[in-house]
């Protein structure tokens, strides 16, 4: 891996979907067997692109997301590198069956993506937002299971997914969002990386919660805390190595993630931690609770997915250690 982090909390002027459809651009050209297959989402995601430049090789199954599953999957057994798109509601709850059992029991490695997830979702309110979209790809037997945090790491990602030759999925917000790291960036499936170092408590990361955990770094540095911050945008396979280091060296673990707490981020590096090295722990994410309807930022703060929230979290485990 390597990368270069820049930390500056400014929204990228880019969409972030673009960091998709570059990859695949580049992909296609280089490939004629790399296909997308969207569910009449082409203006959502910017992959008109795609179909005007490789028609051949993208296809719209229409609003119907368990047929483009099976679509996907049949291509993909004749050879054909896939990447099928939703909606992160759609991609996950609706269209599970099919990929389960035409996809990932057969063997077939489709890349599901899932765009706008959890509060990213914002005005398409509590109908189109997925707080549950990772649990159900991650009971997935074999399955690689991906929150990205920006453009770079995206664009890098989806080549890397295409070479693995493992069913996947993964999230992804569609419109701007905080710039992490600079372009170029190369990240490897399945290893978290370490942004910061700390000695007293470790917050491990994901998607749009990056961010925040560097702004509750610097935060908690301010009052005299060193925090160690992970971003662990691969939720599985998940980086017990990492893990298990960083909790024998700070003694406390905080996680943050735009999901539901009892079966996402936290649920999984709790299960390393019980194991391996039991150390005080405190989560951040979505307590057993539906969407709504709102702006992004109130949304945050509605479900606690702030710095704020993190800082909160961390001064409790170190106090419990």
């Amino acid at each position: 891996m390597s990368f270069t982090l820049i930390g500056k909390h400014e929204k990228d002027a880019r969409a972030n979907r673009d960091g998709y459809v570059d990859a695949m651009m580049e992909m296609m050209t280089a490939d004629s067997k790399v296909c997308h297959i969207d569910c009449d989402l082409y203006n959502c995601i910017n992959t008109a692109k795609l179909e005007k430049n490789f028609p051949k090789q993208t296809f719209n199954a229409g609003i119907a997301e368990a047929n483009a599953m099976g679509i996907a999957a049949g291509l993909c057994a004749t050879g054909r590198t896939v990447f099928m798109h939703s909606f992160g509601c759609f991609a996950s709850r609706r269209a599970f069956d099919q990929a389960f059992m035409s996809a990932a029991y057969a063997k077939l490695p489709v890349h599901v993506l899932g765009s706008d997830p959890g509060v990213c979702a914002a005005y398409n309110g509590g109908t189109h937002m997925p707080f549950e979209d990772m649990a159900l790809y991650m009971a997935v037997p074999e399955a690689v299971v991906i929150d990205p945090t920006d453009f770079a790491m995206i664009n890098c990602l989806t080549k890397k997914l295409a070479a693995s030759e493992k069913f996947s999925f993964m999230r992804m917000v569609r419109k701007t969002v905080i710039k992490v790291y600079e372009d170029g960036a190369d990240f490897e499936i399945g290893k978290g990386v370490t942004l910061k170092d700390g000695k007293d408590v470790t917050i491990i990361a994901s998607g749009i919660m990056v961010d925040e955990a560097l702004k509750a770094e610097e935060t908690l540095a301010a009052e005299g805390i060193s925090a160690k911050v992970i971003d662990m945008f691969t939720w599985k396979p998940i980086d017990e190595e990492l893990i298990i280091e960083s909790a024998k060296a700070t003694g406390a673990i905080v996680t943050a993630e735009n999901h539901q707490v009892k079966c996402g981020l936290g649920s999984a590096v709790s299960q390393v931690v019980a194991k391996n090295c039991p150390v005080p722990m405190e989560m951040i994410g979505i307590e057993d609770r539906f969407g709504q309807v709102g702006a992004q930022g109130f949304l945050q703060e509605e479900y606690g997915l702030t710095a704020a929230h993190i800082v909160e979290a961390a001064k409790k485990a170190v106090s419990r250690k």
